[in-house]
């Protein structure tokens, strides 16, 4: 990273209007902004038709904070300190960082409020030609407002009594046209086959053709036949969604009053189509129940070759803040949908850990001075996976949890734990099992048996032709098949 040459700064100064000036702090070292006084922001930025690069960032720190723009005549002394400051260029990637006294945020830890900022009227003014939020920084003080996750993987590992390997999970597919009691036997076969964990696709509601009281009554006594059959504790996570707060609730309530073992269900919230403020609510009202964080429509803001929105780790960082037990971080590029390693795996690693490293800021989530002796304890916990947090939560903000979908299948399980570093996710694998050969069931067990090779440190290929039960056999034979047959459908066109 290349920082701005003085005499570069003070060109840039000159062709600021006493406007744009108001909103400029170059001058400010790391130590004034880093005082627990502001958030951090890094922007990729263009500038529009005939504004330099400060000039944009100006104009945008104005709106995105206390002005417009010209110059009010209503200003107040007091006002003046609630502006965001520039404080950094980059002119050779065109990045800048811009500083935020979060005072100016809702007091009641309010994430839509911060967002309607920072990424709200910014992204449509004619003063830019890209703005994308890349990286955000939140100092403890600010921590100390926001709520943070409250059931974690942490407490879903000691209610399914699953460790050192991931929570293997399905979406039940196809995502629609199914009614309660065909959803329901999906269900039980993906347990039954030994998965864990089940979620509503994320368009499941209360269609007519599968209502959703019955959906509900059903999966309880599905998972009830399953936990009877296997001994073993499962998980569903269904989608709560729905067009107003009343709604929302009912279904939750509907969830909770339906015999439910506590641990065996979660929420899940299409967090930005129902919106940040439904996000908080589930995490206020039921902080006992993990509150999962589906990210339908993030690809509208963070797509790389989408010069405006914001990226993976900012979306997965906002998402911890608001208290999402987990949320959707992407398959790293080894599954179908868009994204990277340098992207995805990033933003999961983030809000995983106590310190994370991101694009251009190293986040901790202390809430108290990062060099007390008991959180340079807990960091070093964090990084032998040890259980931290528990029962003294005050320390720092709890774990939020990656969730990974979008093409994965048994046979790439092992490349994306290699990928991703370590087995703290839950994988929810869709057409990767329920289109195996022999159907729902025996893909479960196909997951399973590639869990186990990788435990095992036993090549998958060897390790299903040594296990009685062929289900693995018969996922990697029709993968792979489908694998080389896209290959050389590729190599040929």
């Amino acid at each position: 990273m290349k920082k701005t040459s003085n005499s570069e700064t003070k060109k840039l100064l000159k062709s600021l209007n006493p406007h744009q000036l108001a909103y400029c702090g170059m001058h400010l070292k790391e130590k004034d902004v880093k005082n627990g006084e502001y958030m951090l922001c890094v922007f990729h930025l263009l500038p529009g038709k005939g504004l330099n690069i400060l000039q944009a960032a100006c104009e945008v720190a104005a709106e995105s904070s206390t002005g417009t723009n010209f110059l009010v005549k209503t200003e107040t002394p007091f006002s003046r300190k609630m502006n965001a400051l520039v404080y950094q260029l980059d002119l050779k990637h065109n990045l800048v960082w811009i500083a935020y006294p979060w005072r100016i945020f809702d007091r009641i830890g309010n994430v839509q409020n911060i967002l309607t900022f920072i990424v709200g009227n910014v992204l449509g003014m004619k003063e830019v030609s890209a703005l994308k939020l890349l990286d955000v920084w939140f100092s403890p003080t600010m921590l100390e407002q926001y709520d943070g996750p409250s059931y974690t993987l942490d407490d879903m590992r000691k209610y399914l009594g699953v460790y050192n390997r991931p929570i293997l999970g399905t979406i039940i597919k196809p995502k629609m046209g199914l009614t309660a009691s065909e959803y329901a036997e999906v269900c039980f076969d993906f347990w039954v086959g030994g998965g864990d964990f089940v979620k509503n696709d994320e368009p499941q509601a209360n269609q007519d053709f599968c209502p959703y009281d019955k959906m509900v009554l059903y999966v309880k006594q599905a998972m009830d036949r399953a936990v009877k059959i296997t001994g073993k504790k499962k998980v569903h996570s269904f989608n709560v969604s729905a067009p107003d707060y009343d709604s929302m609730i009912e279904r939750c309530e509907m969830i909770r009053n339906a015999g439910f073992e506590h641990g065996s269900y979660a929420f899940l919230i299409d967090g930005i189509t129902a919106g940040w403020m439904a996000v908080q609510t589930l995490r206020r009202k039921y902080p006992e129940v993990f509150i999962h964080f589906h990210r339908a429509a993030h690809g509208a803001f963070t797509r790389k070759e989408n010069p405006f929105g914001f990226s993976v780790l900012v979306l997965s960082k906002f998402a911890r803040l608001a208290g999402a037990s987990g949320v959707h971080t992407g398959t790293a590029g080894v599954g179908k949908m868009a994204g990277s390693p340098e992207e995805d795996v990033v933003a999961a690693n983030n809000i995983l850990s106590l310190v994370g490293k991101g694009h251009f800021f190293s986040q901790s989530w202390a809430r108290i001075p990062e060099k007390d002796r008991d959180f340079i304890e807990a960091v070093k916990e964090d990084y032998h996976h040890h259980v931290i947090l528990e029962d003294d939560a005050w320390r720092g903000m709890k774990k939020c949890c990656p969730i990974i979908s979008g093409g994965l299948n048994p046979t790439l399980l092992k490349k994306f734990i290699e990928v991703m570093g370590n087995v703290d996710f839950i994988t929810t694998m869709g057409a990767g099992v329920h289109a195996h050969p022999k159907g729902t069931r025996e893909g479960a067990k196909a997951l399973v048996q590639a869990c186990e090779a990788y435990q095992k440190g036993i090549d998958i290929h060897e390790y299903a032709k040594s296990h009685e039960n062929k289900a693995l056999e018969q996922a990697i034979e029709f993968f792979e098949k489908k694998k080389n047959k896209e290959i050389k459908t590729a190599e040929s066109s």
